[in-house]
């Protein structure tokens, strides 16, 4: 069988946010859906693209759960295969131990994921994420700050997400 990647998109306030699907799970979210954007994900990944809505039917859901506040813990499968094996140990981290709602600072995940990665180069890895808001580099904040973030509208997409879980305080104009 050959394998592919299967992509679906949810409207979201941050904008249509996207899921590429492989076999194996969720191989990587953007904050865009347009054709370069797919073909680029399409091209790291080495694979063919298929139509299969139904593959990708449950990020989709699961996105979309999350973007309205219902979802607190993404269930889909995770395929990590776009990442070196630093990486996956940082981001795995972070996926399997930062929660909903909390975060952790670049030194802190630096010191629990065992890596030996000091905080700077933490902050390179999650902007190197390839599979933002399932794997919650959102939730890894600088020691005086929110620090950076490179989705979306870069911070203030951060500060979104960060208020949706309710981290952050709800500004007067915030609207889910």
């Amino acid at each position: 069988m050959v394998e592919t990647v299967a992509f679906g998109s949810v409207p979201t306030k941050l904008g249509d946010v996207l899921a590429a699907v492989t076999e194996e799970g969720v191989a990587a979210t953007a904050f865009q859906d347009d054709p370069a954007v797919r073909a680029r994900i399409a091209s790291r990944l080495g694979l063919a693209v298929a139509d299969d809505p139904a593959r990708t039917a449950a990020a989709r859901a699961e996105l979309e759960a999350y973007f309205d506040g219902g979802l607190k813990e993404f269930g889909v499968a995770v395929d990590w295969r776009l990442m070196s094996p630093i990486q996956r140990q940082v981001l795995g981290t972070l996926f399997t131990t930062v929660p909903y709602g909390q975060v952790m600072t670049y030194g802190e995940l630096a010191a629990r994921s065992g890596t030996g990665v000091p905080a700077r180069g933490i902050g390179s890895i999650m902007g190197s994420n390839p599979i933002p808001i399932i794997v919650p580099c959102h939730r890894v904040v600088a020691g005086n700050g929110l620090g950076g973030f490179s989705g979306g509208d870069g911070v203030e997409s951060k500060r979104w997400l960060l208020t949706l879980e309710g981290h952050l305080p709800p500004t007067l104009d915030w609207d889910i």
